[in-house]
């Protein structure tokens, strides 16, 4: 039986079936405790060479194009807030993006390709220093392989590719150093994969963390939460109604080690999400992961 959903004017939308698909993979994914493998199929990865990527943006050709994207990614967005594509109801905190005296990372939970274009709204709308630059990390098959419009925003919106490849990683390190160093920010995604409006915090890698600590910055956590709006987006499900969770600054304490600042403010960045996510859904947070609940078993018989 087809699924049907109006949207306002009553026009009957049927749900798609690609994303019922995905829906059922990221289902799957939290089952198998996959959670760093991402919920659709990504353009084949092509290893970058180190002279093929200019990550600092210094060459003159990079500049404009740099520019360019920028400017049609503005008009993007506001196209899509101006038609409730993407709703920003609410924003908690944007203080902490704010007086910031040194370069940060930033960190954010992945569930929708323009999820980066929303957090650089609200970095933008923040009283933080405007001549700040957010650069933001992408997947190396998002830079090399991507076609089309979001392949050349992909490629030139102050985006730092994680390269595969040993000799152009080295180079990115360079450049996140760099525009750490000189008071610019990077957004990262630390879950590592991009699951369709999932709600929850997924588990996360250390290496945004590795990153901070290595360069005495702090790490700003931020979780949207989400809710179903009453408009209906093409796909057949309800666009959702975004509210931006900032969290207070996490910074490296001097006493300790880079892989004890690493773990720290991984964990501290784990429990903000955490206490976020329950206070807004009003629920604990537990995964359906068979091997959790198994241990989950196992731990109450003693």
């Amino acid at each position: 039986m087809k699924i049907l959903k109006k949207r306002r004017n009553n026009t009957p939308v049927e749900k798609s079936e690609d994303r019922i698909k995905v829906l059922k993979k990221i289902e799957e994914l939290e089952e198998e405790g996959k959670f760093d493998v991402d919920a659709e199929e990504d353009p084949p990865t092509i290893p970058l060479k180190p002279n093929q990527v200019d990550y600092l943006k210094e060459k003159r050709t990079s500049k404009a194009k740099t520019k360019l994207a920028n400017g049609i990614a503005i008009s993007y967005f506001r196209e899509l807030t101006r038609n409730e594509k993407i709703i920003i109801k609410d924003i908690n905190g944007i203080e902490n993006f704010e007086g910031l005296e040194t370069g940060a990372i930033i960190t954010c939970n992945h569930f929708n390709p323009f999820d980066s274009f929303t957090v650089e709204k609200i970095f933008r709308a923040s009283k933080s220093d405007r001549k700040k630059k957010l650069f933001k990390v992408i997947r190396e098959g998002n830079y090399t392989n991507y076609p089309g419009l979001y392949g050349f925003l992909f490629r030139n919106c102050y985006t730092l590719p994680l390269s595969q490849r040993k000799e152009t990683l080295v180079e990115f390190i360079k450049a996140v150093d760099s525009i750490l160093e000189r008071g610019d920010c990077i957004l990262i995604f630390p879950e590592q994969s991009l699951w369709w409006n999932y709600r929850k915090p997924k588990p996360l890698k250390p290496g945004a963390f590795n990153l901070a600590s290595r360069n005495k910055v702090p790490v700003i956590p931020v979780f949207i939460t989400m809710e179903d709006s009453d408009k209906i987006g093409d796909d057949g499900f309800p666009i959702q109604e975004y509210t931006v969770n900032i969290g207070k600054p996490i910074y490296p304490v001097k006493k300790k080690s880079q892989k004890e600042n690493t773990e720290m403010m991984m964990h501290k960045n784990e429990l903000y999400w955490k206490k976020v996510y329950e206070s807004f859904y009003k629920t604990k947070l537990t995964y359906s992961t068979k091997e959790k609940k198994e241990l989950e078993e196992i731990e109450k018989n003693f």
